[in-house]
């Protein structure tokens, strides 16, 4: 038998029409064997939906405003599963997503999580694929190739570090590269981030260049990219 796989969801102030799309698409999983965690971050109002439409069990847990990471760990500590994913609340999967990095893992042994493509999906908007990469030590310390959402075997997940406001996920995979863990791509588009307006905060590339990185609306996400970045590169001692 296939085994549990436990899907957390941090939730903080998201619609509750958007939630039900992502809980659809997690019904719609080919994968079967699934829990799932949803750890409403201190929402104003509280999320409210009958968890009894939906085929797998789900457990609602409510906290008082603390973040993102400490959002995720505490949904960590309600799994049960041998296999955790940290699904956020924008993300609609394809129907196969937990069933192949379920079977990359099963296939790559010494692989400790696997991860994908995705897309950001934007109203009335061409959606945005972004591309990830094999695995490789060296490119993974000097830029961030994978997204939160992967699935990770769940006796070798460190935990969120509570103290970072930005790059949890970049710190998180250089932890586990510290730890002698490493990660399995599949080179497909298996999930959507679904937006209702403009990508608040995903800049191109030419963005971080000169003169364009001086512009109004651009110089500040810039600066906090940049300082977020060299929080972790210090950490690790990069």
């Amino acid at each position: 038998m296939d085994q549990l796989v436990s899907i957390i969801i941090p939730v903080y102030n998201q619609s509750q029409k958007l939630l039900r799309a992502v809980l659809d698409s997690i019904e719609k999983q080919i994968y079967d064997n699934l829990e799932v965690v949803v750890v409403d971050d201190g929402s104003e109002p509280a999320f409210n939906f009958q968890t009894s439409d939906f085929r797998f069990p789900i457990e609602v847990l409510r906290q008082e405003n603390m973040g993102a990471p400490v959002a995720r760990n505490k949904g960590f500590e309600l799994s049960k599963g041998e296999y955790v994913i940290f699904w956020d609340a924008d993300i609609v999967g394809n129907p196969e997503m937990i069933e192949k990095m379920y079977s990359a893992l099963e296939k790559n042994k010494e692989a400790s999580y696997s991860y994908c493509n995705f897309q950001f999906s934007i109203f009335n908007f061409q959606n945005k694929k972004m591309s990830s990469r094999l695995f490789d030590e060296s490119e993974l310390k000097k830029n961030n190739f994978i997204h939160t959402t992967s699935l990770i075997r769940k006796d070798v997940f460190p935990r969120f570090d509570e103290n970072l406001r930005r790059f949890q996920d970049w710190d998180l995979w250089l932890t586990m590269l510290e730890q002698g863990k490493k990660g399995v791509w599949i080179d497909e588009y298996l999930f959507s981030i679904v937006k209702s307006g403009r990508i608040s905060s995903w800049l191109p590339r030419i963005a971080y260049q000169k003169p364009l990185r001086w512009l109004p609306g651009v110089a500040g996400k810039v600066r906090k990219y940049e300082e977020g970045r060299e929080v972790v590169l210090r950490k690790h001692d990069l």
